[in-house]
Parts: C-alpha cells; structure tokens; sequence
C-alpha cells in the first residue's frame, strides 16, 4: 500500500507541476479533436443491439466474446449484468445470446441451434460481407490468403466459414513461406481492420508470387478504419504527441498508435485520460486526439474537459472526412417491443 500512495503521490506532483508551468506562462497547450473518430457504423449497431436486447429480455443476458473491443464499454455492460462468455456451452439452454459485432463461425451458430439459444447476431454488416465471399471463394475452388492477426476474433470467425481453404497471412514474410506453384488457383481477403499501407504491402507480395490472384470485388478494410487512419496522417504531423483512445485488444485502435508512430510522433493508446503518465506530455505543446472505432465519446470528452482545466488548452476540431453510414439493428429486435 505504501507503495502504491508513493507513486500516486509522485504523479500527482508531476501534474502539478506541468500545471504550474501553465500557470506561469511558460507553457501553453492546444488540442486538435481528428474527425471522424470513435463509433462506426457497425459499432453503434452492436452496442444498439446490445441496449435493445436488454431493454427487452433483462438479464441475465450473454454476449459471445466481447460485444465490441473496448475496455470501457465491455465494463459498464458487465456492471448491468450482461455476462460475456467465449464459449457457448457456459450459456445455459434457451437463452438470450448476442453474437458480437466481429463475427462468428458456422460451427458457433450450429452449437447455438443445439442447444435452443435464442440467438441475435450483432456482427458488423462489412464483416459479414468477408464471409460471403469467403463462403464464395471456397464454393469456386479457391486457396484463400485471409490477410489479418492470428487469434482475433474476426479472424477466427471468418476462418470458421472455411477452414479447408482458408490460410493466414499475417506478413509479407508469410507470403514468401507459401509453398503453392505460381499457377495455383488463389484469392485474398482481409481483416477489416487493419492498416490500409501494411495490407496493400502484403496484397502486392502476393500479386508478385500469383499475378493472377483475385480479390474482392470492393476492399474489405472498412471505411471507418480508413478514415480515422487517414485523419491521423493528415494531422500528425502537427502534433508533438498523439493520444488514441482504445483497448490494447482493438486492432484499428492499435493501427492508429501505430500510424502515427510511423509519422514520427509519440503516440499513447489508453482506455481512459486517467491512464496517460505525467511523463508522456513533457515538453509537448499541441496535443492530437483521436479514437479507435470501438470507444465511445465520453472518453474523449472527459479528456478534453482534462486538457481545459489543467491547461486552459485550447480545443481545435478539424474534420478530414465526412461519414453518414447507418446499419438498421439485427431482424431479431427491429420488430421487437420492451414490455
């Protein structure tokens, strides 16, 4: 315990002591809010479906694996009592189960019938666009290249829908390992969220091993991951520090971090402003915000309601691009009343 009050203690003094330097005039500090940032479509979708659900069967209610990838939101669903499992069998038979905007497998859904849940698939409509033409690809006699990370959830559930065909690739380190003549019948798919420079990289490695290599008929990554890495690029570069509000399990959220890493910029992913180290604004005098589709905006608002009182900062919001996708809730709850 003494421990933990003398490290409180040392960072309570080194806010103190960046907010005296404000006080003084010898610092000043500006905030630029990237826009877009946070929800996307598919994620106000999930977490819509998941306030339906509850508002129309209480708890307890289960979500397969987390409804979306933040700390956050996971956190004060749980406190609600919604019960978050990553194996079907810990629902009890006839059940209300919610299946989380990444995906499931066709294995999951069938486990589901089995064992008479009442099931309500949340999963982002450009998630299960991958599916489809996973499910497409495997019907036509493809080896499909999935280019994403190894144990996410998506990853795992788009595998599911063919797992005889489908090969991970996760580097362009990876395409060189393929052991397939040049000929070979092969098509790529990818991950929603990854970064658009590390997947085009790897996509191009794989055209120079199989120039005949299809793909999908419109880009997999989504416009969400796009743009909220595109508004990073563009404003980076402005920054002396960039802080991405996310969970270290959300991967558009660590692309983010990533990007502007890349930019030559110190960049924080945190779930919340309480997280950041005193450390991590020294000398810093304009402060890029943004966030990882999965975290909602009171975080970012919480910050910069931080930044105004201990620095006076200044608050900047600039828009790099416009979004207006909606996606209608899941057929189980659109006809659906709360008692």
């Amino acid at each position: 315990m003494t421990g933990h009050r003398g490290k409180v203690r040392r960072e309570a003094n080194g806010w103190a002591g960046l907010y005296n330097k404000v006080q003084d005039g010898e610092a000043t500090m500006r905030v630029i809010l990237a826009e877009p940032r946070g929800f996307c479509a598919g994620v106000v979708m999930a977490v819509e479906s998941l306030e339906r659900a509850l508002a129309l069967f209480g708890v307890p209610l289960y979500v397969f694996h987390e409804i979306v990838h933040n700390q956050v939101v996971v956190e004060r669903f749980r406190q609600r009592g919604v019960i978050f499992v990553e194996n079907l069998e810990e629902v009890p038979e006839g059940s209300v189960v919610l299946y989380s905007a990444h995906g499931v497998a066709p294995e999951v859904r069938e486990t589901a019938r089995r064992r008479r849940l009442r099931a309500i698939d949340a999963t982002c409509p450009l998630v299960t666009k991958v599916h489809l033409e996973a499910q497409r690809f495997a019907r036509e006699g493809y080896t499909i290249f999935l280019i994403g990370h190894a144990g996410h959830d998506e990853v795992v559930g788009t595998t599911g829908e063919a797992p005889h065909a489908i090969r991970l690739i996760e580097s362009v380190q990876d395409v060189e390992k393929i052991d397939l003549p040049r000929d070979a019948k092969v098509a790529y798919l990818t991950q929603t969220t990854l970064s658009v420079d590390e997947a085009n990289e790897i996509i191009e490695a794989l055209r120079r091993r199989f120039p005949h290599i299809v793909g999908p008929n419109k880009e997999d990554i989504c416009y969400a991951t796009q743009n909220r890495q595109e508004a990073v690029k563009a404003l980076a570069p402005e920054a002396d520090v960039v802080l991405v509000f996310g969970s270290q399990n959300s991967s558009n959220s660590q692309r983010l971090a990533e990007i502007a890493q890349a930019c030559g910029k110190p960049a924080y992913l945190i779930n919340h402003i309480g997280e950041l180290q005193p450390a991590a604004l020294d000398g810093a005098h304009t402060v890029l915000i943004t966030a990882g589709a999965s975290a909602p905006e009171d975080v970012v608002q919480e910050a910069v309601a931080w930044f105004r009182q201990r620095y006076s900062a200044t608050i900047e919001n600039r828009s790099v691009r416009e979004e207006a996708v909606q996606f209608p809730l899941p057929r189980e709850l659109r006809l659906l009343r709360p008692n």
